[in-house]
């Protein structure tokens, strides 16, 4: 509800697309800090309760968005200030959900856990813009914003009964930042871990930023407006929810790997149909098959890391792969909203589409082993060790 809120109000005030991009990257690149930081409290302490007190900070942050916006006082720098912190404390909590959800399953569940976590999470990608809708046509956009902050309260009290095995206490000093190189130089030399780091970044960079444009498509190039920006987005995650669902049965019945390389092949073939398509109908046709598309891929990198990440040091790997997805994304948004307020929407689009489809050619043929590193057993750790 908040991601269309903010894009009516932004598209509405400013009918500038580098707004979009500003307020994605406001909202992404405080993972640079978040990120580390969260995954050594992760593997230091409850993950719930850190959890919880990310999520109570993010209620704060946007209640004061929609009292902001209900009484008139809201403006594009304090929405992009509020972005920060919120970015942040998402950030800093995400590797404890990621983490938190390996502690629950055994390995071969994990894809199926990451897929139904991906399913319910794009789940208000369906729900949220209709709702959305309905409240910015008898209220406005602060409504979505006072529902937004109630969800995280939400959170914080229902993870009060969520229970995990307990772990070893860590009585060391906290030390941020060697605590994460320790991270670092273990996710880099174990292949399992360091090519879906890799490929995420890359994912991010060129085809994560049609999330942030779909508000520029509707309103400037499918003229569709409001209507347009809750069909899209709405369509994304139909798609997004579809994947999560039947991925890992299909999974089950070849192969993770299979699933993953398909899955990219089909991301960048459906964002070129996507930026091609001629009406609203068929741009939401190609963003369902392009949402499950890009589930099925973020699902599949964030499996092979779950599964190899060594159990010490799980959050800490956990958070470089975050970082990677949030650094490349704002800088892959800021980038493509440029080029779209120059070329337009629809180029930008389908030549980020390509240019995903000639990467991967480009890794099948001169790095095969890539794809065989990330697919293999967990039990064939030894062998994934970097030389």
């Amino acid at each position: 509800m908040q991601t269309v809120a903010l894009g009516v109000y932004i598209t509405e005030k400013t009918n500038n697309d580098i707004w979009l991009g500003l307020l994605t990257a406001a909202a992404w690149l405080p993972a640079l800090v978040g990120s580390p930081v969260g995954g050594v409290f992760s593997d230091r302490f409850s993950r719930q309760r850190w959890i919880q007190a990310n999520n109570f900070v993010m209620a704060i942050t946007a209640s004061t968005l929609a009292v902001a916006e209900i009484t008139h006082h809201l403006s594009l720098q304090l929405a992009c200030y509020l972005a920060v912190i919120e970015g942040l404390c998402g950030s800093a909590s995400w590797a404890a959900w990621q983490s938190l959800l390996r502690d629950l399953v055994n390995d071969d569940e994990v894809l199926a856990a990451v897929s139904l976590s991906s399913a319910q999470f794009n789940l208000g990608r369906v729900i949220g813009p209709t709702l959305a809708g309905v409240a910015i046509a008898v209220g406005s956009t602060g409504w979505c914003f006072a529902l937004n902050a109630a969800s995280f309260i939400f959170v914080v009290v229902i993870f009060s009964f969520v229970k995990s095995p307990s772990r070893a206490k860590v009585l060391t000093k906290v030390r941020v930042g060697a605590e994460t190189i320790v991270g670092a130089k273990v996710a880099w030399s174990v292949k399992g871990c360091r090519n879906p780091i890799i490929g995420v970044g890359t994912v991010a960079l060129i085809s994560s930023p049609f999330i942030a444009l779909v508000p520029a498509m509707a309103v400037h190039t499918l003229h569709s407006g409001k209507v347009g920006i809750a069909w899209l987005v709405g369509a994304q995650g139909v798609g997004a929810v579809i994947g999560a669902l039947t991925l890992p049965g299909v999974a089950r019945r070849c192969s993770r790997l299979t699933v993953l390389r398909g899955s990219l092949y089909v991301l960048a073939l459906s964002e070129a149909l996507y930026a091609l398509a001629p009406t609203l109908a068929l741009s939401v046709c190609a963003l369902v098959i392009l949402g499950g598309a890009y589930v099925g891929s973020l699902t599949g990198l964030n499996t092979s890391v779950q599964l190899h990440a060594p159990q010490g040091e799980r959050s800490r790997i956990l958070a470089l792969y975050t970082l990677s997805l949030s650094i490349f994304y704002p800088f892959g948004a800021i980038a493509q909203s440029a080029f779209s307020t120059t070329w337009g929407v629809r180029p930008v689009m389908f030549g980020a589409g390509c240019l995903m489809g000639l990467i991967l050619i480009m890794v099948n043929f001169f790095k095969p082993t890539f794809w065989a590193e990330i697919g293999a057993s967990p039990s064939e750790r030894l062998n994934l060790l970097a030389d």
